[in-house]
């Protein structure tokens, strides 16, 4: 089952962000974002009462709802919609990747859990696989202004998603049904969003553009209903420390599409610095196992040479 949910997870959300770049153009970002959470925390209450019938949450479930809509389904996502502006939507999802490492930070802050010594080894790999991906630009003098704020933005967004994350495991705690907090959370993020283009002053009618209404049709029901929901469901299952290594592999193909669509162009520094990166997040989820010496003896005692038991010493 949780084999199935990563590949959910990783499928879906290595398509996401070519279908945010697609959104770029005359349609002002909170509108954009007000909709895809609208139609998604629409559909998810509609499926929640019909699955769960009433469930009821508290005024202060309702409030913790109210975080998680402002962290994972609104100014997370206001962040990533500006960076895609400035860097390509590749870039965002290996940056998006650091998930992984603001996870256990945020989970020793909220949660007390002590990081594993793998931890800081696996932060210090990504903190320079990120400076390597960029060292390019350095060397050649190119690090603008636009470049750095997409990375800053990309990493706040990330850091937004994390704190979502922690506020999704305060409900499972709880016991309350996933269904029924994130379809809240969207509704709530939705909400936001809406409020900050109304004040702003933004029409709130779509283009009768295919390539944006299939964009965002498929943001609302797979980036977000069903992409959110088996990630949280991971969350629940194995922890949101294991649930993050989904963000390490789904950059994978988020490259390979901004590739194809956006002419993302492979050099040196950017193999090395995603390899870097990748190779962080991997150590977050497979350590090297100590194997005991005593195991190690009865392994090689059991050996044969020409039919005669070997020991050693």
């Amino acid at each position: 089952m949780n084999g199935l949910l990563y590949l959910c997870v990783v499928g879906i959300w290595g398509t996401t962000w070519l279908a945010i770049a697609l959104q770029q153009g005359e349609v002002p970002l909170l509108v954009s974002i007000f909709w895809r959470f609208a139609l998604a925390g629409g559909l998810l209450l509609v499926v929640s009462r019909w699955r769960l019938g009433k469930n009821h949450l508290s005024w202060r479930d309702h409030g913790f709802c109210l975080l998680q809509g402002l962290c994972a389904f609104s100014l997370n996502f206001f962040c990533f919609y500006l960076a895609a502006a400035h860097i390509t939507t590749g870039i965002e999802s290996v940056i998006f990747s650091m998930a992984v490492l603001f996870n256990a930070i945020n989970q020793a802050l909220f949660y007390r859990t002590t990081p594993v010594k793998r931890f800081w080894p696996a932060a210090a790999l990504g903190i320079i696989g990120i400076a390597i991906l960029f060292s390019d630009q350095w060397q050649a003098k190119q690090f603008s202004t636009s470049l750095g704020l997409g990375i800053a933005l990309s990493l706040l967004g990330t850091y937004g998603f994390s704190l979502g994350n922690m506020l999704s495991i305060r409900h499972q705690r709880r016991g309350l049904a996933i269904l029924t907090t994130n379809s809240w959370a969207m509704c709530y993020g939705a909400a936001v969003a809406g409020a900050g283009a109304y004040l702003l002053g933004y029409s709130f009618v779509l283009p009768a553009q295919p390539l944006y209404l299939g964009a965002l049709g498929y943001l609302a029901l797979f980036g977000s209903v069903i992409g959110f929901g088996a990630y949280y469901l991971l969350v629940g299952r194995i922890g949101a420390g294991q649930a993050a290594y989904a963000t390490v592999l789904f950059p994978l193909v988020a490259l390979a599409i901004s590739t194809r669509f956006e002419g993302y162009q492979w050099h040196l520094h950017a193999v090395v610095g995603l390899g870097v990166i990748l190779l962080g997040n991997v150590i977050m989820f497979f350590p090297l196992h100590k194997i005991k010496k005593s195991r190690l003896r009865s392994l090689f005692a059991s050996v044969t040479i020409e039919g005669k038991r070997s020991d050693l010493p």
